[in-house]
């Protein structure tokens, strides 16, 4: 046989046999990444995914008001450093929010003001806004009301004491194993299952809940289907109603689903919106739950949300990651590959950040450059702004 025609022929045949044998083991999940992430070229999930995925719309305010500009706006450029950074680790939107105005952006690799990018990890910040909201709508009870009156799997031994709280603080106990790279993990499980539901509710809670934080996907997509029972709509159409209108997110966003007939949105991830509309939900943080005159969240869980809940784990609180940089308390939503919306209350400064790549930790569990997206952008602000 030709060598030129038997060497591509077994190839085709190895893969095809390995494929096979994937699809009827316990790790047939990762069959589509091969297609969707890895096959092309990719070591995990990154930007653009949600083009690949099903996807549920939020719908944006169809009266929606422009940010306003600064009237310093794109007059002083960004450092020598900042632009060296933003290059290195693909930043693909870097905004910078002064007293409720747009005082800086900028957009790189074809992004525009209007591009849509995968924030990951940032949509645990939003699960938590809508457990405030529906604590607000008395739909739950209060952080206390127990996961095992929403679901029966949670209704004994350790998963007994389980809270909504629990789940929104990263303290649940449960069993699972938080990583991105590695494609025979629950994680990633997460992220192709076509049903996440079931994947979701067979995970058993092995610690007492409630006792110490450790931060785990899990928790959010649960809190994100109990929610969605407990209102009974999907989180998609909740968040958009309640929280992404009112705010006037100027465009509709993408949630990503799972395989599912009906699709439950991958609650711990996969919210695809434009580092404008990112930044309103930074204002309604900044300015404790509220936007203008309207109450969307109650303040004292705003407030709640945005300190630690662990003396021994002040870097987060309900779904919120917390620092500080120059004595500032800052408070920000955080996602895979160095997604942020970084908030500073004490000088009305809201900064996003959006890239293919970030760095390794270094200080206090945050890479080393995202405080240098924060240096920086106090450099460009003059004193008297």
């Amino acid at each position: 046989m030709n060598k030129n025609i038997l060497v591509p022929a077994i190839i085709a045949f190895s893969i095809t046999l390995l494929i096979i044998i994937i699809q009827s083991s316990n790790y047939s999940y990762i069959i589509p990444g091969i297609f969707k992430i890895y096959g092309k070229g990719h070591t995990t999930a990154y930007l653009d995914d949600y083009k690949i995925f099903r996807n549920r719309i939020v719908e944006g305010s169809k009266n929606s008001k422009p940010w306003p500009k600064h009237k310093l706006y794109n007059t002083i450029k960004p450092s020598k450093k900042l632009k060296d950074i933003n290059t290195e680790y693909k930043t693909v939107a870097y905004l910078i929010i002064l007293n409720d105005s747009i005082f800086f952006e900028s957009y790189y690799d074809g992004y525009t003001k209007k591009t849509k990018s995968n924030s990951f990890s940032m949509a645990k910040s939003f699960v938590t806004a809508m457990l405030g909201k529906a604590i607000m709508e008395k739909k739950i009870s209060s952080l206390n009301q127990k996961v095992g009156g929403f679901f029966n799997q949670f209704n004994n031994g350790k998963a007994y004491n389980l809270t909504v709280g629990d789940l929104a603080s990263m303290s649940s106990g449960l069993d699972w194993k938080e990583e991105y790279y590695n494609p025979l993990n629950i994680t990633t499980q997460a992220y192709f299952s076509k049903d996440i539901k079931k994947l979701v509710l067979d995970r058993k809670i092995i610690s007492p809940p409630g006792k110490k934080y450790k931060y785990l996907s899990g928790n959010t997509q649960l809190l994100g289907m109990l929610i969605s029972k407990a209102v009974g709509v999907p989180i998609s159409n909740y968040f958009s109603e309640k929280i992404w209108k009112p705010i006037g997110a100027s465009e509709n966003a993408l949630w990503q689903i799972d395989g599912s007939e009906n699709g439950v949105e991958k609650a711990f991830c996969c919210f695809a919106s434009n580092a404008r509309d990112f930044a309103r939900f930074g204002k309604l943080i900044k300015d404790n739950g509220k936007w203008g005159s309207k109450r969307i969240l109650d303040s004292s869980f705003v407030k709640l949300a945005t300190n630690p809940r662990f003396i021994e784990s002040p870097e987060y609180g309900y779904g919120f990651w917390l620092t500080s940089f120059n004595d500032k308390s800052i408070i920000s939503t955080r996602g895979h590959l160095g997604q942020y919306v970084i908030i500073i209350p004490e000088d009305d400064l809201i900064i996003v950040r959006l890239g293919h790549k970030t760095g390794k930790k270094e200080i206090g569990g945050y890479p080393k450059i995202y405080f240098n997206f924060i240096e920086e952008a106090y450099k460009m602000i003059p004193d008297n702004s």
